[in-house]
């Protein structure tokens, strides 16, 4: 992953438990044949399918219009923005339901700033895909917002969708031996 300064207002990245052990970054590229290949995938080569999983709302929306969204198909993942457009939070279909099913917060009364998460864990475009993989495997990640260096939310990486295409280059150069 990347070490460049995270912009405004996101938060710094949170510290997750060190991969060593499980599954290394490094070691994900050499597992999908990465390390060899002349060009290794990067979070943009996904970009249209992650933008087309970005689903936005203000702090302001009630959770009955976060609902309506968590319900389309292949959306698990709502990032509340603030009135510029930057990622002040995310709401997962989990974290809804939970607080739901709790009673910690009611579709018609709570709007989206009061239930979000503000930790918000994040990749940039120019990152290699297999090392965002490893580092959403760790914690148990199934999405991971991608943001632009001006700090706005571009899209949504679902780990299903990150490895389609490592499999791909996997596949291909296993079948070019054959």
């Amino acid at each position: 992953m990347s070490t460049c300064a995270n912009p405004s207002p996101l938060p710094p990245r949170p510290a997750l438990p060190s991969l060593s052990g499980t599954v290394a970054r490094e070691s994900a590229a050499e597992a999908f044949g990465e390390a060899h290949a002349e060009t290794p995938a990067l979070v943009s080569s996904i970009d249209a399918v992650a933008s087309a999983r970005l689903k936005k709302v203000g702090l302001q929306a009630l959770l009955v219009e976060v609902a309506a969204l968590l319900s389309e198909p292949q959306i698990s993942m709502v990032v509340v923005c603030d009135a510029g457009g930057s990622a002040l939070g995310v709401i997962t279909e989990t974290v809804l339901v939970r607080r739901l099913g709790l009673w910690q917060a009611d579709f018609f009364t709570n709007h989206a700033g009061e239930v979000m998460t503000r930790e918000i864990i994040y990749c940039r475009p120019d990152e290699r895909l297999a090392g965002v993989l490893a580092m959403m495997h760790c914690p148990g990640l199934i999405h991971v917002l991608v943001v632009g260096a001006d700090g706005q939310p571009l899209g949504a990486v679902n780990a299903r969708d990150g490895l389609r295409p490592l499999l791909a280059t996997r596949q291909r150069r296993y079948c070019a031996t054959m």
